[in-house]
């Protein structure tokens, strides 16, 4: 457990408290209203997706890798009446059986993954046929000129954001693990760094046939 993990932790809800207040946490409640049946969100972080999911599920596993979030977020499900638990596992080396789940969730958490390809892979083995996918995520941007500017400075945001990057394209990569996109929102993180703005909402669903490109 790092002392910048710690830090990191500790720090993170007031860092994000500005962004949720203007959208982020909108954002989270409008997708997560369409969550039912047995749900996995990955890197489930401090917590901040639990207010938000509805009676329908009947059975919420979160997964966090790193040590110091994952405290934070025991804390916060014990707070909260939710049929969850916790399990510390990476979204590379999901420790679920093949269509173990109906939906998944994932929340500003395929930027800092290691190997987003093996994670999408991951999460598409272990929901069911028709499983979807419910993601928010900040991405490279269409804009050239912002898009250039997020390559210059990714390897420092790297390093003072516990791994994310800022230039990932993920909607590519959401296609090409083998997910069917079927709604898909764009908007800006706002009170965020230029170069974080760029943001998907959606969902996608298992129905979409693997891409060998």
């Amino acid at each position: 457990m790092s002392i910048s993990g710690r830090i990191f932790a500790a720090l993170y809800d007031r860092m994000m408290e500005g962004t949720e207040k203007a959208g982020l946490r909108a954002h989270r409640q409008a997708l997560l209203a369409g969550a039912h049946g047995r749900v996995l969100e990955i890197g489930g972080g401090t917590g901040a997706n639990l207010p938000f999911y509805p009676d329908q599920v009947q059975r919420l596993t979160v997964t966090e890798p790193e040590a110091p979030m994952a405290k934070r977020l025991a804390r916060h499900l014990n707070e909260r009446e939710l049929p969850a638990e916790l399990v510390q596992a990476p979204a590379e080396e999901l420790p679920f059986e093949d269509g173990s789940f109906d939906v998944a969730v994932s929340t500003l958490v395929l930027c800092t993954v290691r190997d987003p390809e093996r994670s999408l892979a991951e999460l598409r083995r272990v929901l069911t046929p028709g499983g979807r996918l419910l993601f928010i995520e900040h991405v490279r941007s269409e804009e050239p000129r912002l898009a250039r500017w997020q390559d210059r400075v990714n390897g420092l945001h790297k390093r003072v954001g516990q791994g994310c990057n800022c230039n990932r394209p993920t909607l590519e990569k959401i296609r090409t693990a083998g997910f069917a996109v079927t709604d898909l929102a764009n908007d800006r993180l706002a009170k965020a760094p230029p170069w974080v703005r760029p943001l998907i909402i959606g969902t996608a669903t298992t129905n979409g046939a693997a891409s060998t490109a």
